[in-house]
């Protein structure tokens, strides 16, 4: 049997990361050769792989990577199979090495296929499936390009990526704010106006029904129905619908009794109780339209209004699972 000396152990370790006893029989095998003994450990992360195709890894952990002038953003998840794994140090050390790769890439396609120290993307995360024994898989790949980006992740298991149109005093607050905007609400779109209508009268549709139901059950016994909207987005809000609701609005003033002069200083209220009342898919969906996790009073669009002359322009969210 070929002796290795310890330093081409520790060696193959620094270069592989796989455990001293498999590099230790892997240049046995390989009779010393250094570069077969990679190979023979890649080989090894394959046959795992290949047993462990059908494994889900919905554990790992999402990071993001920015360039120097915060002009360019990647967030990506590493995933694997287990918790315990998706929180090792070298397994967070390894996502973030391949974040620094992806951050040079458009796609996912493309990453994958870039090099890894003289293998690729794929091959790496082949031969490190052979190495945690686990199935490890690049299951998020998102990049945003803006005059500056932001970004932020939550414990490792959310990232968001936020781009501004314009470099403005305090960017980096407004930008990660708005990052963990989107990484703790979750939003779909930016604005209502990205919305295809079909999607939004289906969303209607259901919606309703749901509270149809309840309804049927909260009179039964004998409880207060709930509010059955006519409407879910702005995007439905037509200038004929707005106007109906102002005449609406004006006729309930008069049945109340209510003063003619005194109409003009109730009645904007009355109009953003039912805008608000009406847009319950834009709050939930649309960045712009959801309120402020850090000062619910006002919703995202008035946040960035306080910064001055800059808009979001586009943010792109991952996550584990």
């Amino acid at each position: 049997m070929v002796k290795v000396s310890a330093a081409d152990v520790k060696k193959l370790r620094e270069a592989t990361g796989a455990g001293m006893m498999d590099c230790k029989k892997a240049l046995v095998e390989a009779e010393g050769n250094f570069e077969q003994a990679i190979d023979v450990l890649r080989k090894k992360g394959q046959k795992i792989a290949a047993k462990r195709a059908d494994r889900e890894s919905t554990e790992g952990v999402a990071v993001t990577r920015i360039n120097d002038d915060k002009t360019v953003g990647v967030a990506i998840v590493l995933a694997c199979e287990t918790d315990f794994v998706g929180k090792n140090e070298s397994f967070v050390a390894l996502a973030g090495q391949f974040a620094d790769i992806a951050l040079n890439y458009d796609n996912k396609e493309d990453f994958l296929v870039a090099d890894f120290d003289g293998i690729t993307v794929a091959d790496k995360l082949v031969e490190q499936t052979g190495v945690i024994g686990e199935k490890l898989d690049i299951t998020a790949f998102e990049k945003v390009e803006a005059a500056y980006v932001g970004a932020y992740t939550h414990i490792g298991k959310i990232a968001a990526l936020v781009g501004l149109s314009a470099v403005v005093d305090n960017a980096e607050t407004l930008a990660k704010d708005l990052a963990m905007q989107v990484a703790s609400m979750g939003a779909t779109t930016l604005s209502y106006k990205d919305f295809d209508p079909a999607y939004v009268a289906s969303e209607t549709e259901a919606r309703i029904a749901v509270i149809e139901k309840d309804n049927i059950e909260l009179g039964r016994l004998g409880k207060t129905l709930k509010n059955v909207p006519q409407f879910i987005s702005r995007s439905q809000l037509t200038d004929e619908v707005l106007a109906k609701a102002e005449e609406d609005a004006k006729a309930e003033l008069k049945a109340e009794g209510k003063p003619e002069q005194i109409w003009d200083r109730i009645l904007p209220g009355k109009m953003e109780r039912f805008i608000s009342d009406n847009t319950t898919l834009d709050m939930e969906q649309c960045l712009l339209d959801q309120a402020f996790i850090k000062d619910e009073k006002k919703n995202v669009a008035q946040y960035v209004k306080t910064y001055g002359d800059v808009e979001v322009t586009t943010f792109k969210r991952v996550t584990l699972g």
